[in-house]
């Protein structure tokens, strides 16, 4: 089977994935992270009514027309108590921030222009009509749609919904995501390390990265290098119902590589396999009846690289994102030179730093700061120390020429998925 490019991977992966999951409803508290299914409507006026901007007094401007002006205080409007009476003339009620203005009133008087004494109130500054009054509806009005489905909700948006007067919101049922590490030498963090062992890395990480992108992760442990094994984990997954199966390692074509074999023993509809991409050319695709089957390659590195790629696309789109397809990459400048690309897509590690660059204008000179990505000149697929001092990927196309440094380029910062 040739090799596919990145692009047409990707294409394949969210073909493959179908409609989103279906909608729950969830507490507003712990909707943070999880992906909108419906539109979202206020459910009231914001604010519900005409409401203080300031501290002071509740005034009509007509009698502070002509300053000093005395009136009569008859009362006081707080937040949550607002005046229940009307303010007539030559009248004032002293108002608190966010209070209701009450009946009569069109202005409010800043407390610093105004001098109390007793029951009464000198105006020094005559104020605006309107002036410091939020109008009911000036944020938005009921009916008003503001958040829309595949929406991913951070704090912001649980801040508009609750002030929509919403309690609970319709999202996306996270996906079960399975993960399986496979290789008999691995062992699991924490645990001891025999002399032809090492520590299952890419599973904790692949775990924390499915997290992160809104999906639960269900960790199936390291099956060994037999069928007996795989056949077991694998049936595991289907038997929990996950959406998503993610093996690690086990793909490639050696003799002790069997994920393949066992998948197909279980009815594996295969999609692709292999992707001309560096690091990760050994990435796996298909689906086994309702789950989708993603097997990444064993090398930490790769397995984060592919993660990045095509997992957590997977499972945006799996909870209705609706960017769950968009490009990754933005604009950087090359920070050291590199030679001509071969056939495959480059995802090179490499350092962020800002640059400030002096940018000559028709009025002057202003400062311009440039995000510059300098690749690591160690690239091997196996190393975590030059990952952990990373910030992003640096793309290279297939067939790039060589590149000077101070050259755009694309870049995929990382903090966005680790």
């Amino acid at each position: 089977m040739s090799l596919i490019s990145v692009e047409d991977a990707l294409s394949r992966v969210l073909a493959s994935v179908g409609e989103p999951l279906e909608t729950e409803y969830v507490p507003l508290a712990s909707c943070a992270g999880r992906t909108l299914a419906e539109d979202l409507s206020a459910l009231r006026d914001q604010p519900p009514f005409p409401a203080s901007a300031m501290d002071g007094y509740a005034v009509r401007s007509i009698d502070c027309a002509q300053v000093p002006a005395s009136l009569q205080v008859i009362g006081t409007s707080a937040a949550g108590a607002r005046f229940t009476g009307t303010i007539g003339p030559m009248e004032a009620v002293r108002i608190f921030t966010g209070a209701p203005i009450p009946d009569g009133a069109d202005a409010v008087v800043l407390q610093e222009d105004a001098d109390p004494s007793g029951d009464r109130v000198t105006v020094k500054e005559a104020p605006r009509s309107s002036r410091h009054i939020r109008a009911a509806g000036l944020d938005f009005r009921a009916g008003d749609v503001l958040l829309q489905a595949g929406l991913r909700l951070d704090s912001r948006h649980i801040a508009l919904a609750a002030a929509m007067g919403h309690g609970t919101l319709p999202v996306h049922r996270r996906p079960k995501v399975a993960i399986l590490a496979t290789g008999d030498e691995l062992v699991r963090a924490g645990e001891p390390v025999g002399p032809d062992q090492i520590t299952a890395s890419s599973l904790p990480a692949t775990i924390l990265m499915v997290e992160r992108a809104g999906a639960e992760a269900i960790d199936l442990g390291i099956a060994r290098d037999d069928l007996a094994s795989l056949d077991e984990r694998i049936q595991t997954a289907r038997d929990i119902g996950a959406d998503i199966l993610v093996t690690l390692g086990g793909a490639s074509v050696g003799e002790h590589d069997l994920v393949q074999e066992a998948l197909s023993r279980q009815g594996m509809d295969l999609g692709f396999w292999r992707v001309a991409l560096r690091p990760g050319k050994p990435l796996m695709h298909g689906r086994l009846g309702s789950t989708l089957l993603l097997g990444l390659p064993g090398n930490p590195v790769s397995s984060l690289v592919c993660a990045v790629l095509f997992l957590v696309p997977a499972i945006r789109a799996l909870l209705g994102d609706q960017r769950a397809a968009d490009d990754p990459t933005e604009d950087a400048i090359l920070g050291a030179d590199l030679p001509p690309n071969r056939e495959r897509q480059d995802y090179m590690r490499a350092s962020l730093a800002l640059q400030d660059v002096p940018l000559t204008l028709t009025q002057g000179q202003e400062r311009l700061m440039l995000c510059v990505a300098t690749p690591h000149l160690l690239q091997d697929s196996s190393m975590l120390s030059i990952l952990e001092r990373s910030d992003a990927l640096l793309v290279r196309p297939p067939h790039a020429p060589e590149a000077t440094a101070g050259e755009p380029c694309r870049i995929i910062r990382l903090e966005r998925f680790c």
